[in-house]
């Protein structure tokens, strides 16, 4: 197994840092069944888990989504503590590994706070019910204490505020989330201007880029460029690809300050 590999700001003093656990959309890459050149490829950073990152914020341990391979990503990564969830959605790729929590849970010895909108929780209680229905025997499920987040509206924890940036998802608003000069959005399709005005002053920025063909739901390769030319910040990676993507010959192209993510990529960022 890879360890993460680091890539810095410059600075000396490190408080923030992004893990990439996964980078690949639903289908994971390489694909089931596919011959692609990516698909077959030998160079690892073709090789993507289900999107999702772990944020470290002054001792703060973030989980953005429980991805599909929440176990395997975990251990590749040696996470071993996780203070709270953020979802962004409640779209299969991103919640279906939720029941892997349940082991932080045994080795915290303690209920871990989630936090996603509304109507993700709504899903995610649907999906999952056995996990919020009362049992004999609680250690066969994740402990979990749900609650809904708005818009806009910051969520505190030990002296910072990480807000919530609602983005477009299709026909679906999901949320994005910024930890003062880093921020990571995902699945999304369309950024409303309210919402480019959260991102902007950003020095990090993790945003989606699908492939190069359109799609409705998702951002292309020239959509993400383009709402990283809006929010302007110093550096971006770019996330969950298909396996249309190849790693090294889409980043010799890549404009200066953009790079594609990949698997145990750790960024730190300056606060």
């Amino acid at each position: 197994m890879r360890p993460p590999q680091w890539e810095t700001s410059g600075s000396s003093r490190v408080s923030l840092r992004l893990t990439f656990l996964g980078t690949g959309t639903s289908h994971g890459v390489p694909v089931i069944g596919c011959d692609c050149p990516v698909c077959t490829s030998r160079d690892p950073h073709n090789n993507r888990m289900r999107a999702s990152v772990h944020v470290e914020w002054d001792g703060v341990s973030y989980l953005i989504d429980t991805a599909t391979e929440l176990r395997l990503q975990a251990i590749r990564a040696d996470l071993r503590h996780i203070d709270c969830i953020l979802f962004t959605h409640s779209h299969a790729d991103h919640i279906f590994g939720l029941d892997d929590v349940r082991r932080f849970n045994d080795i915290q010895q303690s209920v871990i706070p989630c936090y996603g909108a509304e109507q993700t929780l709504a899903t995610i209680r649907r999906q999952f019910s056995y996990i919020f229905e009362p049992t004999l025997y609680r250690g066969a499920k994740p402990r979990l204490l749900a609650t809904p987040v708005s818009p806009g509206v910051p969520l505190r924890q030990n002296g910072h505020a990480v807000l919530p940036v609602p983005v477009t998802h299709g026909n679906a608003t999901i949320l994005g989330y910024r930890f003062g000069p880093l921020a990571y959005v995902t699945d999304c399709s369309d950024l409303p201007d309210s919402s480019a005005e959260m991102l902007h002053g950003v020095d990090t920025l993790v945003i989606n880029a699908l492939r190069d063909r359109p799609h409705p739901t998702h951002f292309s390769i020239a959509e993400a460029l383009q709402a990283i030319e809006r929010i302007g910040p110093r550096r971006a990676y770019l996330t969950h690809m298909c396996h249309e993507v190849d790693h090294d010959s889409t980043n010799r192209r890549l404009p200066a300050g953009v790079e594609l993510a990949y698997d145990t990529l750790a960024l730190e960022v300056e606060t």
